[in-house]
């Protein structure tokens, strides 16, 4: 079960730097961070610091078991190295739009670590899903006549 966890790309973020004004590529600002989960000990969690009770706040240990944990830290480190180049508002708009959002999603009791208490991970619950009848939805790849 752990595997299918490691199917989120938390890799590298894609970097696309341009060309500077010599028409010649410009090289790519350096990563602060090499992963997702180096970014959540590093800066993330130093940074946010949160009473996490179990009642008003919850985190799983073993956050990386969770498939909506790994994608919201690796969305939270991907925007983290990217805002952080803008000295202006980066952070400002990386707090706002990105940290606070993520985290109280992450944090809240009937989130993703619902299951889990401070001292152990335990496996959630997947909503279980019926397909729906043939036809019912238009797969967007397939052309139109």
């Amino acid at each position: 079960m752990a595997d299918d966890f490691r199917l989120f790309d938390t890799d590298t973020p894609a970097r696309n730097p341009g060309t500077g004004e010599d028409g010649k590529p410009e090289k790519a600002p350096e990563l602060v961070s090499g992963t997702a989960e180096e970014f959540l000990h590093e800066q993330l969690l130093p940074t946010y610091v949160r009473s996490v009770t179990g009642k008003t706040a919850k985190w799983c240990i073993e956050w990386y078991f969770h498939p909506e944990a790994v994608s919201r830290v690796a969305a939270l480190w991907r925007s983290w190295e990217h805002l952080r180049l803008d000295a202006a508002t980066g952070m400002s708009v990386w707090w706002r739009d990105h940290a606070d959002h993520h985290m109280r999603v992450l944090l809240d009791p009937h989130g993703p670590f619902y299951n889990c208490d401070m001292k152990e991970h335990r496996d959630p619950y997947h909503l279980e899903p019926k397909k729906a009848p043939d036809g019912w939805f238009r797969d967007a790849r397939t052309p139109t006549s």
